[in-house]
């Protein structure tokens, strides 16, 4: 029988397969020979065991064994044979003979999806954003500034407490008069004016001073995450414990050693901190630029979607974020993970990930060794023995294809750049360093 094929919706295809019944009980038996002979029964010598006896204890098994291989083998000649690319695993299903067929065959139907075949639209029109920041003195300024207050330590003061202080407080928090939970707490410290508590919060604290004691209301705005405070107005008592200001540390030779520059030189610490600054910009930069081209090429390139790539995308995405919860401490079995909810994310790395191969295979785009070795070491550069790390991505082959990957996708950006117009565009370093690129 010749295996036919039937077009159904979209990509998906189904397959009419037959295999021999007698090519089946042959090749059955021929197994059951070679398992006689090693088979060990008491009462037997090896080798002696009767076949009908070997039957009754692998029969059921090796007959089944056998069909499979047959009937995958069948449903691989027959993809083979019309040049067929499938997507997923098929869905193979027994047919039942019908009237006046020949018995002779066991019949099959292959359900499955193909690759979809796409054109790959004209770039040249297309006009891409280039994205650039400068470092300049003012960055570095900036960031050295920013590496003192992280290292910030705190001496209590005796004044009202302003935007910048450390205030560690007692609250309760009630509604009408009753507490609510999650409204209490002793000992609690915050950094006023860093907005980590609601408005009203800090404009209660603003002005306290150690051991004073206020009341004042707290409006939860209309989205509170708790629904039972959300857009309601709740009364807080607190007791100012302690009010500390802050003080950074000077930028001497003691701050320099801090930052593995053992001789305290400020200029060295001042180097370091410029190249790995600017290092950290160009990675942004071209993350940035990468995310509009990726966003661009989907954009550009629209065709049907293997539901079975979709759906093990989702799948992958919801054991990714299960792991995340739990790292979190979160019960999952409390906080079930819907794949729905990850539905378009998986459509587009799906579809990106249809149109990165395509544009690889066809402008031969792939990560040469070189590449790979360069983005390592770009890597490397940040770490204090570069080698260490060179050798650690070396040890693993996942590791490597992970950068393989990264390489094959600035591949495809550069060819992309290549073939379009680019335009420029120059981003505020607050901006760049504070976006999720």
């Amino acid at each position: 029988m010749t295996p036919q094929i039937e077009v159904l919706a979209g990509l998906e295809r189904r397959l009419s397969l037959a295999v021999t019944i007698a090519a089946i009980q042959q090749e059955t038996r021929s197994r059951l020979v070679q398992i006689a002979k090693s088979m060990r029964v008491p009462g037997f010598r090896p080798g002696k065991v009767p076949i009908k006896m070997v039957e009754q204890t692998h029969g059921q098994q090796v007959s089944s064994e056998v069909l499979g291989d047959a009937v995958s083998k069948s449903f691989t000649d027959a993809i083979a044979s019309h040049g067929l690319k499938v997507a997923g695993d098929p869905r193979i299903e027994p047919v039942m003979p019908t009237d006046g067929a020949d018995l002779s065959d066991y019949l099959f139907s292959a359900t499955f999806e193909v690759f979809p075949e796409f054109t790959l639209p004209s770039l040249a029109d297309q006009t891409f954003k280039h994205f650039a920041s400068p470092v300049g003195d003012a960055e570095i300024d900036r960031t050295i500034e920013t590496l003192r207050r992280q290292r910030t330590h705190w001496e209590a003061v005796e004044r009202p407490a302003q935007d910048a202080d450390r205030v560690t407080i007692d609250f309760r928090g009630s509604l009408d008069g009753v507490e609510f939970q999650g409204g209490s707490a002793e000992n609690f410290p915050f950094v006023l004016g860093e907005g980590k508590m609601l408005g009203d919060f800090e404009t209660g604290v603003r002005g306290a001073s150690t051991g004073e004691q206020r009341t004042f209301t707290v409006h939860f705005p209309d989205n509170y995450q708790a629904e039972n405070l959300a857009g309601k107005a709740a009364q807080f008592d607190i007791t100012v414990r302690l009010v500390e200001g802050p003080v950074l540390p000077e930028l001497d030779a003691d701050f320099a050693v801090q930052f593995g520059i053992p001789d305290g030189d400020l200029e060295r610490m001042r180097a370091d901190v410029r190249a790995n600054l600017e290092r950290e910009v160009a990675q942004r930069l071209r993350a940035r630029t990468k995310s509009q081209i990726m966003d661009r090429l989907t954009e550009l390139t629209q065709f049907d979607l293997p539901t079975a790539l979709v759906r093990a995308e989702a799948a992958r995405m919801v054991e990714g974020a299960k792991a995340e919860l739990k790292q979190r401490g979160i019960d999952t079995a409390q906080m079930p993970v819907p794949p729905d909810a990850f539905q378009a994310q998986a459509e587009r790395r799906v579809r990106l990930g249809l149109i990165i191969g395509e544009l690889v295979r066809t402008h031969k785009l792939q990560a040469r060794p070189d590449q790979i070795r360069r983005q390592i070491e770009e890597f490397a550069q940040a770490y204090e023995d570069p080698g260490e790390l060179i050798r650690w991505y070396y040890s693993d082959r996942e590791r490597l294809a992970d950068v393989e990957a990264l390489v094959v996708e600035q591949n495809v950006v550069d060819w992309v750049l290549e073939q379009g117009k680019t335009e420029e565009v120059s981003l505020g370093f607050d901006e760049l360093m504070e976006a999720n690129a």
